[in-house]
């Protein structure tokens, strides 16, 4: 009952029994659980509920998401190559990784035939390279290096020649000081290092499974991996190394894993 406070006069009055007002009362507490249900689901104020992501940390973890699919990716394509080079090593046949099979369609079988102009050429062709000597005669040459040219890798004086019976496998040659050095054919630096027996030492690997070598010199002028041209400037002569007896160069040339006498190609 509500009574106006100077006439006492009933404004409003309303009675029910106590399972009336249990209802109305679990009425209410039910329409104020589902407007905070709503509210907080519905608006930005579910952001500041403890625990609950807000935009930022969804973007994030969006993006972690995309980037953890790209890392599985990547170790599913290293396992197959890995697992690649192992059957390569095997002997076996490895597995393509541009073959993409969809179970989708259906496999179609695709028969290629030779036609007539086809078959006459390939049968002209091999008429012709069967009495054909330019492939063994370019083969031979390859394999004789004597028709190749060598570039002195320094002018001077032969002072020690190569002799195999006292396992001395390279020509020593005597030049002015500080000399450069030169690469005698085109090839591939693979080797550019300091030893204490003969100082500066660097190899080159030449086509026609040649190497050669370089000793005693001061300073070196090209690295492991570099490419030269015959004639490049790749060291500076010098007398580094405990074999050293004075400023020379020692030069040795090896044809497949054998050493030759450098005299015999190069004029010093």
């Amino acid at each position: 009952m509500i009574i106006h406070d100077k006439s006492l006069k009933e404004v409003f009055t309303i009675r029910f029994t106590k399972l009336e007002a249990s209802v109305y009362l679990g009425l209410l507490v039910l329409a104020i659980i589902t407007l905070t249900t709503v509210i907080i689901f519905f608006t930005h104020v579910r952001e500041l509920v403890p625990g609950y992501p807000d935009s930022y940390m969804r973007r994030n973890i969006v993006m972690n998401a995309i980037l953890l699919d790209s890392l599985e990716n990547e170790l599913r394509m290293r396992d197959r190559y890995f697992e690649n080079i192992r059957a390569i090593i095997s002997g076996e046949e490895p597995d393509s990784f541009l073959v993409t099979r969809d179970t989708n369609t259906s496999m179609r079988q695709i028969e290629f035939t030779r036609s007539p102009e086809d078959s006459l050429l390939r049968h002209q062709i091999e008429v012709e390279e069967r009495f054909s000597l330019s492939l063994t005669e370019s083969a031979e040459i390859n394999r004789d290096i004597s028709n190749l040219f060598f570039v002195p890798p320094v002018q001077g004086i032969v002072v020690n020649s190569f002799n195999a019976a006292e396992n001395h496998y390279g020509t020593d040659i005597v030049a002015p000081p500080r000399e450069l050095v030169k690469a005698t054919l085109d090839g591939t630096v693979i080797m550019a290092a300091w030893t204490l027996e003969t100082g500066y030492v660097i190899q080159i690997q030449h086509d026609h499974d040649l190497v050669s070598v370089y000793k005693h010199n001061r300073e070196l002028l090209k690295q492991t991996g570099n490419v030269v041209k015959a004639g490049d400037a790749i060291a500076v002569m010098g007398n580094l190394g405990e074999y050293s007896t004075g400023p020379h160069l020692h030069f040795e040339l090896w044809h497949k894993g054998i050493p030759v006498d450098a005299e015999e190609y190069i004029a010093f």
